[in-house]
């Protein structure tokens, strides 16, 4: 392996991050989304849903083994892409790699689609290996790095204060079962039949039970969907609804059809909502690119020379102390919300990986 193959970086877990890596690669018609609760109704809303990426606090151990889970590894089934994680900081793009490689729908575009070919008879570590090696996947994940000259500067490698780690896994169904595909694990776990979109009802309890293991103060956990281009399925639901209304008013006027009338319509607002949040993503992943220390710096020299700038740093004091003791009373308040049900934390935190 060479050494420029380990250059790796941490990005943001954040669906628009992760949206704009799948096309980067050259996928198309899906999107991820982030989901607040695993009940039915937000999947259903979803659909079609091809796979989820669940975020959690990593701690060094076998996950199936703490769950007391009876899922097997199957260690020899060709017919599940999995792909063992042989490099640090890449669980999230393997974790999103092993949903769209087990996909009969999606389009993989042209360089995926080769090098799904090409992989297609090596054992799990040496697929590893494949996309740690992959200047398209490597290169599309780097360039959503952040661009902050000061992480390693601020590392203190003496500090005894242990640092948390993330994990990124995927859950999807492949052939009619419910796979769980974690890297760091030797294959992939079935957790048993789904037949149709059966899995989205047996994935709920699943990542719940994976949840209930930690201490109830324990809130950072992420969820997100691979599902359909939501713009596509907005506009062929609205160009059923119109063809509907036309056959309806040809049989009872041009009065007829209200309520096909508001749905055409709610479904124009909410295109007009996803093309607004995908500019914004897009606006946000060139903010994370971009190097704001000389502003910084001339806006700190320019108060310094006006003579602001002391002032403003005891008023900096202040107010971080006050959102310290606030930031204490949310995680006790949270503690006590976790301890009677598990939830998912929205909060964007980078990924880590053992």
């Amino acid at each position: 392996m060479s050494e420029d193959t380990g250059n790796w970086c941490l990005i943001e877990s954040d669906p628009g991050v992760f949206t704009g890596l799948i096309k980067g690669i050259g996928v198309n018609g899906v999107q991820v989304e982030e989901i607040y609760s695993i009940d039915r109704e937000t999947l259903e809303d979803l659909k079609p849903v091809h796979g989820l990426i669940f975020l959690f606090k990593w701690e060094g151990r076998d996950p199936a083994a703490a769950l007391g889970s009876t899922a097997p590894i199957e260690y020899e089934n060709q017919d599940v892409f999995f792909a063992q994680q042989v490099i640090t900081n890449a669980c999230a793009t393997q974790a999103i790699l092993s949903i769209l490689l087990n996909s009969p729908t999606i389009d993989l575009g042209e360089e995926l689609t080769n090098f799904k070919s090409f992989v297609s008879d090596f054992p799990a570590e040496l697929k590893g290996h494949a996309i740690s090696n992959s200047d398209l996947v490597r290169s599309v994940h780097n360039s959503f790095s952040r661009s902050d000259p000061f992480v390693n500067e601020m590392h203190d490698p003496s500090s005894k204060e242990k640092e948390d780690l993330f994990h990124f896994i995927a859950y999807t169904p492949v052939n009619g079962n419910l796979y769980e595909l974690d890297g760091l694990q030797e294959g992939p776990r079935n957790h048993g039949p789904c037949p149709g979109d059966s899995w989205l009802d047996k994935v709920g309890p699943i990542i719940q039970a994976r949840m209930a293991q930690y201490a109830g103060g324990e809130i950072r956990f992420n969820l997100m969907a691979v599902v359909d281009d939501r713009i596509k399925v907005y506009e062929e639901k609205q160009k059923s609804y119109e063809a509907q209304l036309t056959t309806l008013q040809e049989k009872e006027g041009p009065e007829a059809g209200s309520w096909l009338k508001g749905e055409i319509e709610n479904l124009k607002q909410d295109i007009t909502k996803e093309e607004e949040k995908r500019l914004k993503q897009q606006r946000e992943n060139k903010l994370r690119r971009h190097n704001f220390v000389p502003l910084i710096y001339e806006l700190l020299k320019g108060l310094a020379q006006e003579g602001k700038l002391e002032g403003l740093v005891e008023e900096g004091r202040t107010r971080a102390k006050a959102e310290l003791e606030s930031a204490r009373q949310r995680k006790a308040a949270a503690a006590a919300a976790a301890a009677g049900g598990g939830g998912l934390a929205s909060e964007d935190m980078d990924m880590y990986d053992d």
